[in-house]
């Protein structure tokens, strides 16, 4: 069993494309591939008496399909598929979602959230990238004029590498939080986070000592938490930490399996971690906005490297949800500015007690998609 950060690792290596590792009774770990650092995302199979349930489902691309269709044949031991539960709306849990339901004529079962925004994103309605809502996001984070096009042109990309949204099925099974899912000899238990994504769904079965944490949970990257132009005054990082403080009520001996890296033990340690890095991202912004900043000003606190069009664009997500949580908690004033921009400034009288400059996290290596 592997060690590192406190939390440990029973599985070195992940399973191999096509093929399944049985983590426990019934519970299956399977990957799928993805372009860029990430590589994999985890998938897993429950197994029913009379066939299968999927959770999650990998991109939207031939690659993923044909890997599917592998797992069919090999893995399934001649039973169905009966269920797809995807966790939330991203395009690398749902990519496959509407091909799996359609080839077994079987539902799929999200939280309303998660199901009604991945079909509006799914939709032919204009893009705010493309639209007055983009242009003045971005205006107000102090960005150049030309940013829209830059998105666009790096949107195209990420279409023809599988990340766009699906289509998606034309109907679902609704989740809420406390639902019980009887699947074979187990019950699990829905429990619901946000603020990486609006309703996120996991799964805990008490009996094996095992919760599918999708992206609520992970052991070494830090899911991405960001304001959007579609909602630019929501307070994301809040949802997100509010959920940490809820999962903490997971049993400490629990098996947590997440969407990427591997799975692990370690649930309270890792949500600690997260609770305090983000603390201290919050910190670092409000010892920055001594002086007045804009959005943009922000990055090099949470980021070390250049960053290109999408990773520019998932920064600065992350930094302007740290400020909306900054401004919640009274620490932060904003003042839109002649020129369109956003500015930030501290006003908490208790910072300078607070504050201790230089000893801060380092800035990430840069934001990781997920």
């Amino acid at each position: 069993m592997n060690e590192e950060n406190n939390l440990s690792y029973p599985h070195a290596e992940h399973p191999e494309p096509g093929t399944t590792i049985e983590l426990a009774d019934g519970v299956h770990w399977l990957t799928m591939p993805m372009p860029g650092s990430l590589s994999h995302i985890n998938l897993y199979l429950l197994e029913d008496e009379t066939g299968w349930y999927v959770v999650d489902t990998g991109l939207s691309n031939g690659e993923t399909a044909a890997v599917w269709h592998e797992i069919f044949a090999s893995a399934l031991g001649g039973k169905p598929v009966i269920g797809v539960i995807c966790t939330h709306m991203h395009p690398d849990h749902i990519g496959q979602s509407a091909m799996i339901t359609e080839h077994f004529k079987c539902p799929l079962y999200m939280t309303r959230a998660e199901y009604y925004q991945a079909r509006s994103f799914a939709n032919s309605a204009p893009s705010h990238h493309s639209s007055w809502l983009g242009q003045e996001f971005y205006t107000r984070a102090g960005m150049p004029a030309d940013y829209l096009v830059q998105l666009a042109k790096m949107w195209e990309q990420r279409s023809s590498e599988g990340m766009s949204m699906p289509t998606m099925p034309a109907g679902y099974e609704r989740l809420v939080d406390g639902q019980i899912i009887t699947i074979g000899k187990h019950d699990w238990r829905v429990v619901v986070g946000s603020g990486h994504s609006p309703e996120h769904a996991c799964l805990y079965c008490a009996a094996l000592k095992i919760m599918i944490s999708g992206d609520q949970i992970l052991p070494i990257i830090t899911s991405n938490v960001s304001v959007h132009p579609t909602e630019p005054n929501a307070n994301p990082l809040k949802d997100w930490m509010d959920s940490h403080d809820k999962f903490l009520a997971v049993p400490a001996d629990t098996f947590v399996l997440p969407a990427h890296n591997l799975p692990f033990y370690g649930v309270r340690e890792r949500l600690r971690g997260l609770i305090s890095h983000h603390d201290d991202r919050m910190l670092a912004i409000e010892e920055a906005c001594v002086e007045p900043k804009v959005a943009k000003d922000l990055l090099p606190v949470l980021f070390a490297r250049e960053l290109d069009p999408r990773q520019m664009m998932m920064a600065l997500g992350e930094a302007i949800a740290h400020v909306h949580l900054l401004i919640h908690r009274n620490r932060i004033q904003r003042s839109l500015h002649e020129d369109g921009q956003y500015r930030f400034l501290s006003i908490d009288p208790d910072l300078s007690r607070r504050a201790h400059p230089g000893a801060h996290d380092a800035p990430s290596d840069g934001p990781v998609m997920v």
